[in-house]
Formats: structure tokens, sequence, C-alpha cells
């Protein structure tokens, strides 16, 4: 056998060789992707109207989808859903029994009747907003003489803080810049900053304006620390109160986050002063 055969022997050999490999390999069974259900058709009605919605949505969302409005404080559709003004509560009734929830976390379930505006909801929504406007003078004119809520029922405490937690997912969920937070519980419960984090993201958060303000529905998101600058010499706390300034509160903060850094925890001495 001369030369030139062999080379076209072993070249014959290697294709069929190379053919053989990848059927072999066609053959080999490829685990199979799980097959993704189609979100399931919800059937239920909203103040007597009948209503499709499908499975995963919320009753604020199915509500909005056939133009039924349901007023909210913390709900933006940008970020995830949280339920703290339960502006939003509504009445949904299964079988004989019925109770008050708020739309805009609770899901769409099958045979529910629900209703927006029925009498426990009025007066649910009535003490709801006398208990925003301890905080928060300036609520909406027409939603506080729809309800009837009267102001001065409980005692005054106007921060402007309404405690929505929108400036602290948008700047979580949104900008992920983790520069505010809660501390607290109850009514001793308040946004605070984060002075390491803040100094070096809110300065430039779009362009300077902070996209924190544009998300409060009070229009009072002060957050000066990020235009003013540290005012704590070298040394920052961990935490800082947003709104109430007061020595009493900077330092039950600082208590509650656990930093005992800062000299003027347990002193009278504020810094800057």
């Amino acid at each position: 056998m001369s030369t030139e055969e062999r080379e076209k022997q072993n070249s014959s050999e290697r294709q069929t060789r190379r053919a053989v490999s990848d059927r072999r390999v066609e053959g080999v069974t490829q685990p199979i992707a799980p097959a993704v259900e189609a979100a399931r058709q919800v059937e239920l009605t909203i103040n007597g109207q009948a209503v499709e919605a499908w499975e995963g949505m919320t009753l604020l969302q199915a509500a909005q989808s056939v133009g039924i409005s349901i007023p909210t404080l913390c709900h933006h559709k940008e970020l995830s859903t949280y339920g703290a003004c339960r502006l939003c509560s509504v009445e949904v009734i299964r079988g004989r029994r019925s109770r008050i929830v708020a739309s805009c976390i609770y899901p769409v379930e099958d045979g529910i009747e629900v209703l927006t505006e029925s009498e426990k909801v009025a007066k649910h929504r009535k003490i709801i907003l006398e208990l925003i406007q301890a905080r928060w003078p300036w609520v909406d004119k027409e939603l506080l003489e729809k309800y009837g809520a009267q102001p001065g029922r409980f005692e005054e405490k106007t921060d402007f803080c309404i405690l929505c937690g929108l400036c602290v997912r948008y700047c979580t969920e949104v900008k992920k810049a983790n520069c505010l937070g809660f501390v607290g519980r109850g009514a001793e419960r308040q946004i605070v900053i984060y002075p390491e984090r803040a100094i070096e993201m809110c300065p430039t958060c779009e362009g300077g304006n902070m996209g924190c303000r544009s998300v409060c529905p009070t229009g009072t998101m002060p957050n000066e620390f990020a235009h003013t600058g540290p005012r704590f010499g070298k040394k920052l706390p961990l935490a800082y109160p947003v709104k109430s300034y007061s020595e009493d509160n900077v330092r039950e903060v600082l208590h509650t986050v656990g930093d005992w850094r800062m000299p003027w925890v347990r002193s009278q001495t504020m810094p800057g002063k």
C-alpha cells in the first residue's frame, strides 16, 4: 500500500470515528427543564362586578385592572409590596365570614367577594386617616371629607413621616444603595440614615436630587445629612435619625443599633455643637 493510499485510509477512519462519536453525543439523554406552569385564571367579585384575574395578582391589581380605584399611600408599582399604611384595606367575604385585609398584599382567590367601600372599610379608613393626620397634617382633604376623619383624635407628633417605607425600599431595591433603614418598634419606630453609606452614595444619587425624595408621599423627606456633609468629625455613627434630631432621640437610635463608639452618646453634647 502506497503512502498516499495509507493517508486516505487513516483519514477515512478518523472521519468514521468522529461520526460515531457525534452520534453517541446526540444519543445521550439530556436533562429536561421542568415545564413552566401558566398562571391559573381566578374568578372573583369586586363591588358586585365579576372580575377575572390571574393567580399571583393582588386584590389591588385586580381592582385596578377593571378601573376600580382604591386609595393607597405606601404602594408603588416599582417597589415590592409592603402593606404599611393599610389605607388600601378592603373587606373580603367568603361564605358567612368576612375580614378586613390590605389589598396591596392580599392575593386574589377563587370565589371571594370583595367590597372596597363597605361600612366596615369606611370606618377602618377613617381611623387610619386620623392616625396619619396626627403625623402629617396635610393629608388629602378630599379623603378626609369622604371618610369623615377629624383631627385631634390622636396625640399629634407632626414630624411628617408616616413610616410608609417608600424611601427605604426605593433606596434598597431600585438604587441598591442601602443608605436608609428602620430602627425601633411600634410607636418608637423611625427611619434612620447610615452615614458611612450616605456620604458615598447620596450626593451623586440622581444628580444630587436623591430618588428617595421623589417617592415620599408627604413630600418632606429631607435627608439633609447628604447635603450638609458629615458633622461627626473622623468618627461616623452607625445610624442617625432622618427626622427627629433631639439629643435624646439620637442617643436612643445609637443605643438601639449598639453603637457605643461615639463619646457623645452618653453625654449631653451633640456633634457640631
